[in-house]
């Protein structure tokens, strides 16, 4: 079982030819209101690629709130531990421009409630085999969370966004880090993704840098590195691919696949995620991550 201790948002989406500079105001082609939130994303996208998920976390009493619940929930995801809490619930601005890029702007809502693993909370931790972390929650309660990891012997999975300083607390907590090659940058001051994961091994023992279309690296501190190039696809929007890549990697983790098999996994599901609009609507089901890393294994 895949823990996930993180943020559920949902996502208010504008969809836009060009994304509008400060002070100007465009026309958009279409809205939509989609759940998300990084915690959530990636709870769906475990769920989705063949886990059982429990998601631990924070809604409002709002109607978003139960969307994000429901949604959650016909996922496929355990929402036992997620909380309903008064006030409103977490929100992602988000624009999407015709180039497939997006900018972000996260209200955290109920997320900012959380402090930290309950008693519950950590019994569930207790028979997970990965935490997955992320940094939409106070750094109180991320590193409460990894602490409790910690002492359960469970694995602790971190994407290190959005990018801030990252306390020795928290590192000394984490399995794998998996930051994006900006993430990377902001994190180890290296613009070379090969650099950056050096640094990066530094502070844990195993990091993932994924570079978008450049696909991902992988190294370890025993020496191992790892390079898996990206799909060709054409993509539609990526606002979820980073999430889909660490929600599948995690599952393939889980099931004891060696790096360069899980790398090609998470890979697989992040191709799909891109070539679909939305967060949470955009990842692919389990048997369509197989249909894909099958169709290569005949190429």
């Amino acid at each position: 079982m895949l823990a996930v201790y993180g943020s559920a948002n949902m996502d208010v989406v504008a969809y836009v030819s060009k994304a509008p500079q400060r002070g100007e105001t465009v026309t958009g082609r279409a809205f939509r209101t989609i759940p998300g939130g990084k915690g959530a994303n990636q709870a769906i996208a475990a769920a989705r690629a063949g886990a059982d998920v429990a998601f631990l976390g924070a809604v409002g009493d709002d109607a978003f709130g139960a969307g994000l619940r429901r949604t959650l929930a016909d996922a496929g995801v355990s929402v036992e531990r997620l909380r309903t809490v008064p006030g409103p619930s977490g929100v992602a601005h988000i624009v999407v421009d015709d180039g497939a890029g997006n900018s972000i702007i996260v209200v955290p809502g109920a997320n900012g409630t959380l402090t930290g693993p309950d008693a519950g909370d950590r019994a569930l931790l207790a028979g997970a085999s990965a935490l997955l972390l992320q940094l939409e929650l106070p750094m109180s309660a991320v590193i409460a969370a990894a602490r409790a990891a910690r002492e359960a012997r469970v694995q602790v999975v971190l994407t290190p966004a959005p990018v801030v300083a990252l306390p020795a607390e928290l590192l000394e907590c984490v399995t794998l880090i998996v930051p994006n090659e900006h993430e990377a940058e902001g994190i180890t001051g290296c613009s070379d993704p090969g650099k950056a994961l050096s640094a990066l091994l530094d502070l844990v023992p195993e990091a993932v840098v994924t570079l978008g279309g450049r696909g991902a690296v992988y190294g370890s501190r025993t020496g191992e590195r790892l390079t898996e190039p990206a799909r060709r696809v054409r993509a539609v929007d990526t606002t979820a691919a980073g999430d889909t890549f660490v929600g599948a990697l995690a599952v393939a983790r889980t099931e004891g696949r060696p790096p360069a098999q899980a790398l090609r996994f998470a890979s697989a599901a992040a191709s799909l995620a891109v070539q679909r609009e939305g967060a949470s609507t955009s990842m692919p089901l389990r048997a369509e991550i197989d249909e894909v890393l099958e169709a290569h294994r005949g190429a």
